[in-house]
């Protein structure tokens, strides 16, 4: 929002919210429903198929998006290293309502304009007449009214809205108050106007026209540099007719420089031409692959998930996962994604941040969750983890963190496979296990006399049933086999671990492998503390669930503007922030296989450096002493 917003500045139909794309429902069944009832030449082919050009415009976005963050993510080519925060993903989560308003402007010109009526497919008199039309009273009205824009009346009821985002992601580009991009329209419509005027106009110059038009606001805001240099040494005059994504992220950061909308012959000509465009420009040119200090591996959870990540749809990604309906609609996108993941075979950089002058990755491995469950996948899947590993040892990576990919022994012996395999690392390898069991055993309520420990029993599992019976708390087990296992484990504490048939406990520590029979069992107000990666599914509404072993992040971890997973905003769960925590303590040794840290020392080394953990809140408490007493 600008400072002052002006009239105009919201859009008419915000009111809709994710139903505003309704508006085009009556063009869309006009124009189907001429397509079909009509034959021969009173079929309009062209007006049916602005459809198509709006979805294409949507998909072409979406490639700018996902290709901009990976880049930026790898760092070669970055123009500015300041990340992005939800406050900006929110803030232009509305990039779609200018496709709507120029869609109802193309159905409303298409059926009511002279000349907008059965355009032809190609005609190449129609494509140089609006290439001039571009070039000549677009491009001069455009920067004329761009600097009219930066005068402080305009600019703090209008373009500040704009500007408000100094690092720049492709969707930035369209992100104005309502009353700039009526203006914006009037001026890219002049071409298609003089088309239809003059007879002239086809699909192909039409369509050509609009994505010239996308192509070039997404690359000017997508924060990379990617024009090859070779190509203004071929045709120097090139730098006068096409800016550079850094010739225009210098606007951003200066503001009264380089106003050009897509050729800099204007700035050239009225001297606006920011001194350090050529510099930044080579500098950016040159910018190499980032290495991060710290290596956080991931993978895939559902199919659905990969919408879900930061190179997927920013909205999704901005929010707690959560199954959405009309994802379902998508299932030929997300089989195909499946099938190019199993394809491409290799792990994929998604995410980067900064935090006390370390640099952060965070790379996914492309596999579900449900093949990690799959002995038959487990050498594939050790062979990519182990590659890996390799590949960033090789960068000179310190710390890499197992993150979801730490599942279990049978598949990596909680990653201690890695390092005797390869015994001269000297990246260290942590599984989080150690900074799991603290953030789970300061969770369980104070004052609390029992628990009830369910799922399988892992290596997180152990170390939070020893610590309990070491602090007088009963721990109880429903299995015989686990009971023996728990006690064969730690003997001299065997006193506190009580082997019981009844379900009757308000505190449940659940892990992988609780079963939906057994939730149904829970007394009503039981609280369920996860202490694996992935949380239960929750099937009791009159039960509390808190979030796998996570904790708030300090504000000053740049560049969050995705969740991680299931977890809230500004939230990082125990795997990643282990990783962070080792390097900063500088710690020399390995956090994985059978081997943990000590607990209290990450414990308290976690809240030195900002971290904060995820306090049920005093109603909740007394609501649980309520249902035990």
């Amino acid at each position: 929002m600008a400072s002052v917003p002006g009239i105009l500045t919201d859009w008419p139909w915000t009111a809709l919210g994710s139903f505003k794309h309704v508006i085009l429902a009556p063009w869309v069944i006009h124009s189907t429903w001429l397509l079909v009832a009509n034959d021969g030449k009173e079929r309009d082919i062209s007006y049916f198929l602005i459809l198509a050009v709006v979805l294409w415009r949507i998909l072409h976005n979406q490639i700018w998006i996902s290709l901009s963050r990976y880049r930026t993510a790898k760092g070669n080519g970055r123009i500015l290293d300041k990340g992005l925060e939800f406050e900006q993903v929110d803030r232009e989560n509305n990039w779609d309502d200018q496709i709507l308003f120029n869609a109802l402007l193309f159905y409303t010109g298409s059926r009511y304009l002279p000349g907008g009526q059965h355009a032809p497919f190609w005609r190449a008199e129609g494509l140089l007449l609006t290439i001039v039309l571009h070039a000549g009273p677009v491009e001069f009205l455009y920067y004329w009214f761009h600097r009219a824009l930066h005068h402080h009346y305009l600019y703090s009821r209008y373009h500040s809205h704009h500007h408000s985002s100094i690092v720049t992601q492709p969707i930035t580009s369209v992100i104005h108050p309502f009353a700039e991009h009526i203006v914006y329209s009037t001026l890219f419509f002049i071409p298609i106007l003089g088309t239809m005027l003059t007879r002239t106009t086809s699909v192909v110059s039409f369509t050509a026209y609009i994505t010239y038009i996308d192509f070039m606001n997404n690359m000017g805001h997508c924060n990379f540099e990617l024009i090859p240099n070779w190509l203004f040494s071929l045709f120097p005059p090139l730098k006068y007719l096409m800016y550079t994504p850094s010739y225009h992220s210098l606007h951003h950061t200066q503001f009264r420089t380089n106003y050009s909308l897509f050729m800099p012959i204007y700035d050239y000509i009225y001297k606006t031409m920011d001194k350090s465009s050529d510099v930044l420009y080579e500098t950016s040119l040159k910018r190499e692959e980032e290495t991060p200090d710290i290596l956080h591996l991931t993978h895939l959870t559902t199919p659905e998930s990969i919408y879900h990540l930061p190179l997927g749809f920013a909205s999704l990604a901005s929010r707690p996962y959560t199954s959405n309906w009309y994802l379902w609609l998508m299932w030929p996108v997300t089989f195909w994604s499946m099938i190019l993941t199993w394809i491409y075979g290799r792990t994929f950089v998604v995410d980067r941040h900064r935090f006390d002058n370390l640099k952060l990755q965070t790379w996914a491995i492309p596999k579900y969750s449900l093949q990690y469950y799959l002995q038959w996948q487990n050498e594939a899947i050790n062979g990519l983890i182990e590659e890996a590993i390799i590949q960033a040892e090789e960068k000179g990576v310190k710390v890499l963190c197992l993150g979801l990919l730490n599942q279990g022994e049978e598949l990596n012996r909680y990653g201690g496979l890695y390092v005797h395999r390869h015994p001269n690392l000297k990246i260290r390898v942590v599984d989080g296990s150690s900074l799991a069991v603290a953030i789970t055993l300061n969770t369980i309520p104070k004052g609390t006399t029992q628990v009830l420990l369910r799922g399988n029993l892992t290596k997180v599992a152990y170390a939070i049933a020893f610590a309990l019976c070491q602090k007088g708390i009963q721990v109880v087990t429903l299995h015989k086999d686990e009971y023996l296992k728990l006690t064969k484990s730690f003997s001299s504490t065997e006193s506190s671990l009580v082997l019981a048939k009844s379900y009757a406990h308000k505190i449940w520590l659940v892990g992988d492998g609780l079963s939906a029979e057994e939730q149904l069992r829970a007394p009503k107000g039981t609280l369920f503390v996860p202490f694996s990666q992935l949380p239960p599914k929750k099937l009791r509404k009159d039960c509390f669930y808190h979030y796998p072993p996570a904790m708030k992040t300090p504000t000053s971890l740049e560049n969050i503007h995705a969740c991680e997973n299931w977890l809230p905003r500004r939230v990082m769960s125990a795997w990643r922030i282990a990783g962070i925590v080792h390097a900063l303590e500088g710690w020399k040794e390995h956090e994985c296989g059978y081997t943990m840290s000590n607990v209290d020392k990450v414990w308290q080394a976690t809240l030195q450096h900002g971290f904060q953990p995820l306090i049920i809140t005093p109603k909740l408490v007394d609501r649980l002493h309520q249902n035990i007493n």
